[in-house]
């Protein structure tokens, strides 16, 4: 079908939004349920009716703007507007405002569907409250009361004093499972957050995997003494053994699970001053993989190598898991309606995996699901570098369309 996005009103619409926690440098910050999340709440709901949809939200959050009033399942695209702190303006806006554009485009041209279409944007994708994709858990119904109920946020205040100025409480974010409709399908374009489109000059990636994580905190505790006096060799230096323990667990990954994943991404060393040997290093850890079996793997290999350090070094080891994602395989006939509606456009294309996790991941468990990647400049992202080319967004915007259209006829 001979149809197409507007690409100038796409891009006025993400340039208008990227001003929403905008700072002079050109970083966006902009977590759920602060004040610039709460204006470009307001901003995203004027274009959803501007635009002649039905805008709903639930319990937590989480934004939507249908198109049709059929008794079938929803056809729903989207993604997230929340930001890491001091990110850019593409990561999730991106594929929330081209769902919004596709949406519009399918009203203008009174395309006859049978299926309502629906544009949503989930809150907190990024895990800045508690865990990752507070949203789009609590549309599925996969959240942790107890961790929700207890659980501080990554600005410390726990998340009841966040929700305190809003209108969501912890309960309604629990109970938005029960407001979500029947859906027949989701798909989602993202940045690819990678160089490898960018490198190889495409772009489209289509996603035929999103790999799994798994989170923790994790400490290794030994003996604080003087740095003048404690002799070297009768130290429990806590810092030894996690560094210790990061190059090993790196060695492990690279050379038994080669293509998985391990980060060690903060580090907290007490007491943390010039004349003592650290008696605590506090950790986050993450380890990633396409693969279930895998990640099962890791998990006891990793564990067991950090226990090994810790009595060697004579420490103690402790974690426990902060968040946890299974892999996903994109559904064949989601994957193949993306190449072929990919091929009719002309478009040239590259089947890959997702090492980030997305709300698409999360939404599996309820649903088919379909990914879309553009290349983002020099695989830049989280970042005020952050960036597309405006061709290339226009390729996934219609690469878009053109499956929806066909998944709501």
């Amino acid at each position: 079908m001979d149809i197409r996005i507007n690409l100038n009103r796409l891009k006025d619409d993400l340039e208008s939004f990227s001003q929403f926690g905008r700072n002079p440098k050109g970083g966006v910050t902009r977590p759920s349920f602060s004040k610039a999340d709460l204006e470009a709440r307001r901003w995203l709901k004027g274009k959803i009716e501007e635009a002649g949809l039905d805008f709903h939200q639930d319990g937590a959050g989480n934004i939507f703007g249908r198109l049709g009033r059929g008794e079938g399942k929803i056809v729903m695209a989207g993604s997230h507007i929340d930001t890491v702190i001091n990110g850019g303006m593409f990561d999730g806006a991106v594929g929330v405002l081209a769902a919004l554009e596709c949406l519009r485009t399918v009203k203008e041209g009174e395309i006859p569907l049978t299926k309502p279409l629906e544009v949503v944007s989930f809150t907190d994708e990024e895990g800045n409250l508690v865990g990752d994709f507070l949203g789009s858990r609590a549309f599925t119904g996969q959240l942790n009361e107890e961790e929700l109920r207890r659980g501080a946020t990554q600005f410390g205040p726990p998340l009841k004093d966040i929700l305190a100025g809003t209108e969501f409480t912890i309960d309604s974010i629990l109970g938005a499972h029960r407001q979500a409709p029947r859906i027949e399908s989701y798909l989602e374009l993202h940045i690819e957050q990678d160089e490898t489109l960018d490198t190889e000059g495409l772009p489209i990636g289509i996603v035929d995997q999103i790999a799994g994580k798994h989170y923790r905190w994790c400490s290794f505790i030994g003996k604080t003494g003087h740095a003048a006096t404690t002799p070297l060799e009768l130290r429990h230096d806590a810092f030894l053994g996690l560094a210790d323990f990061a190059l090993k667990a790196t060695r492990l990954v690279a050379a038994d699970f080669y293509g998985s994943m391990v980060t060690i991404g903060k580090v907290i060393v007490l007491p943390g001053s010039f004349s003592n040997v650290p008696g605590q290093a506090d950790f986050s850890f993450e380890f990633r993989s396409l693969s279930k079996a895998t990640l099962r793997d890791l998990e006891k290999a990793l564990f067991s190598l950090a226990e090994d350090v810790a009595s060697t070094r004579g420490l103690m080891f402790a974690s426990k898991i902060v968040d946890k994602t299974e892999p996903v395989t994109i559904p064949a006939r989601i994957f193949q309606l993306l190449k072929d509606e990919c091929d009719k456009l002309d478009y040239p294309s590259l089947e890959l995996p997702s090492g980030p996790g997305h709300d698409a991941q999360i939404l599996a468990g309820l649903t088919d699901v379909g990914m879309i990647f553009i290349p983002c400049v020099d695989g830049i992202s989280h970042s005020p570098q952050e960036a597309v080319r405006w061709e290339d967004l226009e390729k996934g915007a219609n690469l878009l369309l053109q499956v929806l259209i066909q998944l709501a006829r």
